[in-house]
């Protein structure tokens, strides 16, 4: 496990999932945290309609764990891209400390890289050194080969770009294995590592801090509101108060005359 200074000993850890649909990001996060938290398919077809949060603990750490539906499928607008993204925000704020990028093992094809690409294009190159790369579909290495092994013979000049990219920080699952809780905590002993290098920071760039901005305006907006609501209820109290006050000091005032009549 990394050697992880005291200061960066926190119990909490906030990861979001990112990648093309039917690369196994879903099953990934299941894989994570143990147990079937979000429904997953081996399709083309997002499973994923919204973004989702589940925590969990594993290995003593505790997770927020973000799944992204199909938002960086071609199909989409960069705009709706980022109106859909700025919905996911506010599940990780201030930020996640790292960016799951989930690739397929096969053939990295020209769709993957675009999808890659508009990833970045939305986080922005200062993601990178906050992402890692985690393979899916780990069961198709065979004859004793290791994911390691993979990316020297197997990937292509596309593929080797975004790992360089990425820091060359990269793992595998085998996600037909959920009960191999070794591959996921020496998955996150790689996470810790990244961390630990970024000074246990969080990833945030304009989007984020867009977002959050707005959501302060949003609190402060509903705290004056409140507020502003308070003040007119105590108005009104005071008011009603006069109101009976000068109403008692009335009726005090035509007893006396009263009596002064008798």
């Amino acid at each position: 496990m990394a050697n992880i200074p005291p200061k960066l000993q926190v119990s909490l850890r906030t990861m979001v999932l990112v990648g093309k649909t039917g690369t196994g990001k879903s099953s990934s996060g299941n894989t994570i945290l143990g147990r079937k938290a979000f429904k997953s398919a081996t399709s083309s077809i997002s499973v994923t309609g919204e973004c989702r949060k589940e925590t969990g603990e594993v290995s003593g750490r505790k997770i927020i764990m973000v799944d992204t539906p199909g938002l960086f499928d071609t199909v989409l607008s960069e705009e709706e891209l980022r109106e859909e993204l700025s919905k996911c925000i506010n599940m990780t704020s201030p930020g996640p400390h790292a960016i799951i990028l989930t690739i397929e093992l096969g053939p990295f094809t020209r769709e993957d890289l675009q999808t890659v690409e508009k990833i970045r294009a939305v986080f922005g190159k200062e993601a990178d050194k906050y992402t890692i790369i985690l393979f899916t579909h780990g069961d198709h290495l065979t004859g004793g080969m290791g994911i390691d092994g993979y990316v020297k013979r197997r990937a292509n000049d596309e593929l080797r770009q975004v790992i360089q990219q990425c820091g060359r920080r990269y793992h595998v699952f085998d996600n037909t294995k959920m009960n191999d809780r070794l591959q996921v905590v020496d998955f996150l002993d790689k996470v810790e590592e990244m961390v630990v290098r970024n000074g246990g920071e969080c990833y945030t760039n304009s989007v984020y801090k867009d977002v959050e901005k707005r959501l302060r305006e949003k609190e402060e907006e509903l705290r004056k509101h409140h507020k502003q609501n308070l003040e007119d209820q105590k108005l009104k109290l005071e008011s009603k108060f006069r109101e009976e006050k000068r109403k008692l000091e009335n009726l005090k005032v035509s007893g006396e005359e009263k009596e002064r009549k008798k």
